[in-house]
């Protein structure tokens, strides 16, 4: 089986379970050593680094709040300590609060500015740390939302704007990055089998589904597939673009 990301480092965020999991778990099928860092549950981060090592790579985890910007050099600099090296940040940690408009007396805007620390400032945080020790030639790719392009329901305009904000700072470092052979993507996920979104099943709104192209939900593959595409040698001359695996929600 070939292994096009042998020999390569990769760093997921939010790697303990969902498409976070997939991610690292994708990473690590090509061949790369994988640090994951999560924030709540030691155990399903284990589970997770024992399902990597299990596929003959070397595998971490690492507690760091995507929350907190300041944790963002720290995190990295695990990273290095531990193989000697950063290759490849997925920024994938993120939340989704939504449900209320701007204009609703009860929405809760402690929430929404947090919201913005994870989604945005966070992983700002994180492409600015894996910037200056990335090698020429690496690869920062964040997982977006096609809501980040488009808003196609109320209650969602934080949530949007945060995504929509990564697209703007990915093009500036790809433009920034780009002497150094580094690229810098975005992959715009839509509905996912996650267990977040297994809660939601048949509560959406039926514009939900209607927006879809494809009326179902994506497997976590089918986006972890796209970033190993960006992450590994046949994505070297693909930067500042997004990549959209929503099932045409953006079409």
């Amino acid at each position: 089986m070939s292994k096009p990301l042998s020999g390569k480092v990769g760093l997921v965020t939010g790697g303990s379970r969902g498409l976070g999991a997939a991610i690292a778990e994708a990473l690590a099928d090509a061949g790369a050593d994988v640090a994951i860092s999560y924030v709540a549950s030691d155990e399903k981060a284990a589970a997770v680094v024992e399902r990597l090592t299990a596929k003959g790579v070397r595998a971490i985890a690492i507690k760091s709040d995507q929350g907190d910007p300041t944790a963002a050099a720290p995190l990295v600099d695990r990273v290095v300590e531990a193989f000697g090296k950063l290759d490849i940040l997925v920024n994938n940690a993120a939340v989704a609060w939504q449900g209320k408009t701007i204009d609703d007396p009860d929405i809760d805007n402690d929430a929404m500015d947090r919201q913005w620390t994870i989604n945005t400032f966070g992983v700002i945080a994180n492409i600015r740390a894996a910037a200056k020790v990335l090698p020429d030639g690496g690869r920062i790719i964040s997982i977006g939302s096609g809501l980040g392009t488009r808003t196609a329901f109320p209650g969602t305009t934080d949530y949007a704007a945060s995504k929509a904000a990564i697209v703007g700072y990915t093009k500036g470092a790809a433009r920034d990055l780009g002497r150094r052979g580094i690229t810098v993507n975005v992959v715009q996920a839509g509905l996912m089998d996650t267990d977040m979104a297994a809660a939601s099943k048949g509560k959406l709104p039926p514009i939900v589904m209607e927006s879809h192209a494809i009326q179902r939900h994506a497997g976590l593959d089918e986006v972890a597939g796209a970033v190993v595409f960006l992450a590994g040698p046949h994505g070297g001359f693909t930067t500042g673009s997004v990549i959209d695996v929503n099932g045409g929600f953006t079409a």
